[in-house]
């Protein structure tokens, strides 16, 4: 069954052609589906046509499952359940400018990168872009929000997946992200975060997806890079930095870099060195990041003295830091963490 939620106006419209119903009914679905409302809900719209559709398509392809609330921050870890039952997750942050939820985009993944516990099972499906978008639509819902005031202001996409390996999709959500009818969340309120995909990098600059570009960079050394990244093989960072040095050149957007604190792996004061070199050239900002431990990989989080220490290396040296606050630890706040602990049994938090 197809998710309408995937589908713009005009092709909305065609789809009522083909029931042969009237196209300005359109925008009355449309409205209907992005504030998260189900066939039964949409009260102008005629009993046949709503038989119809309720006969062969899904309104709503995203289910707020479980919901866990971090008793230090406050934030929200959410499983959603998907129409084929399978099992995808994200994280509600509330700061002071408002809220963001970070999406997934796949189930599952295939970068194998070894701190991330997303890759354990492998690439299982692309999301539609319909349940990419249902994530923000369920929990807008679910905040009591509506398409006057939403509850979202903005959204990353960090969850399980590798967003630019599921390019085609991706692009289609933010189009409908930012549909004046629907949500109208621009694209300068969307991060993307990619392993380095520099060929979607490239697309993106070119077709004109002005969002916030955020690399998961993770080493300044190639070595250690593919050691816990294997798309560097095929990406190297040399290629990856002039990908970045395109997407800003392209869109007069500041890349931003994440890079992970793992003891003796990326935590070295020449390391830091060499990631102030290579980030110059073009406005850059590099986030440091606390490892959040995944108990089927051996790596472990760096000490708090040698994350300060590396920060202080990377100002001194002219770059543009921070380190970024931990969210959510207690309740499996890491890409891939909560799915694969609901699925083993391990429910109650």
């Amino acid at each position: 069954m197809v998710d309408l939620l995937s589908l713009d106006n005009l092709e909305l419209q065609g789809l009522l052609k083909e029931l042969g119903e009237p196209s300005f009914r359109a925008k009355q679905i449309f409205s209907w589906l992005h504030k998260g409302v189900d066939f039964s809900g949409m009260k102008n719209l005629p009993k046949g046509l709503i038989d119809k559709l309720s006969s062969s398509y899904i309104a709503n392809p995203v289910k707020i499952l479980e919901t866990y609330t971090s008793k230090i921050d406050g934030t929200i870890k959410l499983l959603y359940l998907l129409p084929d039952n399978n099992i995808v997750e994200g994280v509600l942050m509330k700061y002071k400018y408002g809220n963001t939820l970070c999406v997934s985009t796949q189930v599952g993944c295939r970068m194998g990168c070894k701190f991330c516990a997303s890759c354990l099972d492998g690439l299982i499906r692309n999301l539609t872009a319909g349940e990419i978008l249902g994530q923000i639509v369920a929990v807008n819902k679910f905040l009591g929000g509506d398409l006057t005031n939403r509850a979202i202001t903005n959204v990353v996409l960090m969850g399980s997946g590798e967003p630019l390996d599921n390019y085609d999709n991706v692009t289609k959500f933010f189009k409908l992200l930012e549909d004046k009818n629907g949500l109208n969340i621009s694209m300068r309120n969307i991060s993307l975060s990619t392993s380095g995909l520099c060929n979607n990098i490239y697309r993106l600059a070119d077709e004109g997806y002005h969002i916030t570009l955020t690399i998961s960079l993770h080493s300044s050394s190639n070595e250690y890079r593919s050691s816990i990244m294997p798309i560097n093989k095929k990406y190297p960072i040399e290629e990856l930095m002039k990908a970045a040095k395109y997407y800003f050149d392209k869109t007069g957007r500041r890349v931003i870099f994440e890079y992970c604190m793992i003891e003796g792996v990326t935590d070295s004061e020449e390391q830091a060195k060499k990631l102030a070199e290579i980030t110059k050239g073009f406005p850059t900002h590099i986030n440091l990041i606390r490892l959040n431990k995944v108990k089927e990989r051996d790596l472990n989080r760096a000490s708090e003295d040698s994350i300060q220490n590396f920060l202080k290396v990377l100002e001194d040296n002219g770059a543009s830091a921070t380190i970024r606050r931990t969210l959510g630890s207690d309740i499996d706040g890491a890409c891939g963490q909560l799915r694969r602990k609901y699925l083993s049994g391990g429910k109650n938090h």
